[in-house]
């Protein structure tokens, strides 16, 4: 099986949810950690902020679609107070619908993240953020066990290191979903 074979098949047999496009009344997109001081540090492949203008660019489409937008940001447990650029990037929180603050790597573990996905119906999930090895990967392996479908948005992500990126995207995620850039990623109708 070569990269390519990895980066472009869809999941666990499964067939893409990309294919007739999405459907806004059952997708999400879920951002990860778009918090200041994370999209600030040096990232690879894609520098920060490059992550969050795809991760914007997706905003507004889901928004335009009628899709909601969740992003999720992480709060450090047991500390009297959290880091400076402890909160979203202020574009994000205005871009999304719902905020779920998380206290783990992953964003489902004892959050409202499933149960306000369900309530909006929700089967399949675009995913972005940083970092990809971390929280995006986390979330995914999570969401891929409550049998959500899943879409990777390659360039709106990012890690410390590209090889920890290059391995989540290449190796991982294939596993679990269908890995593209964030502009295939598209709406049945548009």
């Amino acid at each position: 099986m070569t990269d390519h074979d990895h980066f472009s098949r869809a999941g666990a047999g499964r067939e893409s949810p990309l294919a007739p496009g999405l459907d806004p009344a059952r997708t999400a997109l879920v951002l990860i950690d778009l918090m200041e001081r994370i999209v600030a540090l040096p990232l690879a492949p894609h520098p920060g902020p490059e992550v969050l203008d795809a991760s914007l660019d997706l905003a507004r489409a889901f928004r335009a679609a009628g899709a909601p937008v969740v992003a999720v940001r992480v709060q450090r447990p047991g500390v009297p107070e959290q880091p400076a650029g402890s909160g979203l990037v202020a574009a994000v929180g205005q871009a999304a619908d719902a905020v779920v603050v998380k206290h783990t790597v992953g964003a489902f573990h004892d959050t409202c993240l499933h149960e306000e996905l369900q309530r909006r119906g929700v089967t399949t999930l675009v995913v972005a953020g940083i970092a990809t090895n971390m929280g995006v990967e986390s979330t995914a392996r999570a969401a891929a066990d409550l049998d959500y479908r899943l879409v990777f948005a390659e360039d709106a992500m990012s890690a410390l290191t590209a090889a920890e990126h290059d391995a989540s995207v290449r190796l991982d995620f294939p596993r679990f979903g269908t890995v593209v850039r964030s502009a295939d990623v598209y709406f049945a109708g548009t």
